[in-house]
């Protein structure tokens, strides 16, 4: 074999080699990028539409990607299945009651599943296991509310206008003097008596700080510690006098409302004409025989007085009265 052959036969080789070598660095690269060489499970979600998606697409779970999507094909009538491969370290963190719904991998992006990881109570997803779906409002649908939501915008700024021109009326109105409003503000003399009225709530406000400060006072004279009611309040021995005087007050009261029914009781005594007094009160004729009575006494008596008197002159007793008064004397 010539040299010029060999060499031909070498260069062809390596160039084969070289090749081989990059076709085998892409396909893992390819294979690192959609993780074929990663063990994964097979889980399955129908949904009514999937705006786009392609087999190739990205499946992400809070935020960190865990799978491709496999498949996508027509299911039943008018439903679409779409076959997810997902990564056999996500499994634990997806449960059977997840749920999946297309979006999009930022503003104009690529569409996208993202899992939700579903609750604690629920089992864990296994090999061929259907999640359910959650339809994400499509753009049509955006552009219906989008539409909505500018009727009402228009409908606001209708009213803001309405409300504006309303309020430009009043102004005017206001400006003329119409209305009990706009003789008010347009009135100097009204202005006048909200003064006179500023003027007496200072008044009143003043005199409500000198009141206020009097009672601060008093206050701070009650709290004296020889004042009386702070003695009330803190000395039982004033407080016990205080409770003994209150009891002699309340029996003063007692025997005074005795004495009043006594009295009265008396009264009625007086006013009743079968006893001796009411009689000499009231019955006339009774009162006369008193009165000649007491009069025939003292008549008597007088009469007795000089009938002693004539016995004392007489001669029989005479020496005896005489003797009886040197004896006295």
């Amino acid at each position: 074999m010539s040299e010029t052959s060999y060499r031909t036969k070498l260069a062809v080789g390596v160039f084969v080699l070289i090749g081989l070598a990059i076709l085998l660095t892409g396909v893992f690269v390819i294979g690192g990028q959609h993780k074929a060489f990663v063990k994964s499970i097979r889980l399955d979600v129908v949904f009514n539409d999937v705006q786009g998606l392609q087999a190739g697409n990205n499946v992400w779970l809070s935020g960190m990607k865990v799978g491709t999507v496999k498949k996508v094909a027509f299911y039943g009538r008018s439903q679409v299945l779409v076959i997810l491969n997902i990564e056999h370290q996500a499994q634990p963190h997806i449960r059977k009651d997840s749920k999946a719904r297309i979006s999009t991998d930022g503003l104009v992006g690529n569409k996208i599943i993202l899992l939700t990881g579903g609750s604690d109570s629920a089992a864990e997803v296994a090999d061929n296991d259907r999640l359910q779906s959650e339809q994400e409002a499509g753009l049509s649908e955006m552009m219906g509310k989008l539409q909505g939501m500018m009727g009402t915008l228009e409908e606001s700024n209708g009213n803001l206008a309405a409300l504006t021109g309303n309020l430009k009326a009043v102004t005017e109105k206001l400006r003329a003097g119409q209305g009990s409003l706009g003789e008010l503000i347009n009135d100097p003399s009204f202005a006048d008596a909200l003064r006179g009225s500023l003027g007496n709530l200072r008044t009143a406000t003043a005199t409500t700080e000198k009141m206020a400060e009097n009672l601060e006072g008093f206050s701070s004279k009650l709290q004296q510690s020889d004042g009386l009611v702070n003695k009330l309040i803190t000395d039982t021995t004033v407080f016990r006098r205080l409770q003994d005087a209150v009891a002699q007050i309340n029996q003063t009261a007692t025997s005074a409302s005795e004495f009043g029914a006594a009295l009265r009781k008396a009264g009625n005594g007086l006013n009743d004409q079968h006893s001796p007094v009411g009689v000499l009160l009231h019955d006339e004729e009774t009162a006369d025989n008193l009165a000649r009575t007491i009069k025939n006494l003292r008549v008597s008596s007088q009469e007795l007085s000089d009938d002693l008197e004539a016995v004392q002159h007489s001669f029989l007793l005479k020496g005896f009265f005489k003797k009886k008064k040197k004896d006295g004397q």
